[in-house]
């Protein structure tokens, strides 16, 4: 099993890269930001953190195509074929390890946040088993994101097409909380309540108002399992 290999490999790159730095910058600078600027957390007692993890789902489109333009570039500069003759590994076992070394990323960008946690105590009565449950939710949501990454860097390895196509995508299916609301008494209610169940923006919006339940942490983990599988298949085709 060569996935550790895999996995430390794709980290100390992330580790190394300038990129990652200021893309985790980047996103906790706005999510302090945003979050303080409209849920005006300071100035009044809350129990809990979703003035900071609403803005999440969108900033995730900024932080994970950046992620994952990092994710195959040593691999496409040498070319993919090439690079898997020379080390004992599945394209499985890459795809996995790579995407959890992005998915740590987000977490420790996620465990900064942990001042906010602070403030919320110390300002009022915290609820902190939902914030916990915001945390995972948000954690789940990025790794469902990330998995849209992975997919998106096994059709091409140009950087700049990763980043927009990754971002399309991802506006794409966060933007179907607008179809919602536009289809909402002009379609049957089973078309509307079946785009609810791909939307990942509106799963984490029902995480983000009350402790998450398995129903949509499984959601979230079929979604990452089935693009990642969809990115095993598309790497196969290739290295064969």
């Amino acid at each position: 099993m060569n996935l550790l290999p895999v996995f430390k490999r794709q980290l100390a790159s992330y580790l190394s890269a300038p990129a990652t730095y200021l893309s985790l910058a980047a996103f906790l600078v706005l999510s302090a930001t945003l979050g303080l600027h409209t849920s005006q957390l300071l100035e009044r007692s809350s129990s809990d953190l979703q003035g900071i993890f609403e803005w999440h789902p969108w900033l995730y489109m900024l932080l994970i195509p950046a992620l994952s333009t990092q994710l195959w570039a040593e691999e496409h500069a040498t070319g993919f074929g090439d690079f898997m003759k020379t080390l004992p590994v599945t394209p499985a076992e890459l795809v996995l390890g790579k995407f959890l070394a992005a998915w740590v990323m987000v977490g420790v960008a996620l465990l900064l946040t942990f001042p906010f946690v602070m403030v919320v105590n110390v300002l009022g009565t915290a609820d902190n088993v939902l914030i916990a449950s915001q945390y995972l939710g948000s954690w789940l949501l990025a790794g469902n994101y990330l998995s849209v990454g992975c997919f998106i860097c096994a059709l091409t390895h140009q950087r700049l097409a990763i980043f927009l196509l990754t971002l399309s995508l991802l506006l794409m299916a966060s933007g179907l909380s607008s179809v919602l609301d536009a289809l909402e008494h002009q379609a049957p209610i089973w078309i509307a309540e079946s785009l609810i169940s791909l939307s990942p923006y509106l799963r984490f919006g029902m995480i983000d108002h009350g402790v998450i339940t398995l129903k949509e942490s499984l959601y979230f983990l079929s979604m990452i399992i089935a693009f990642l599988a969809t990115t095993t298949v598309i790497l196969n085709y290739k290295s064969g």
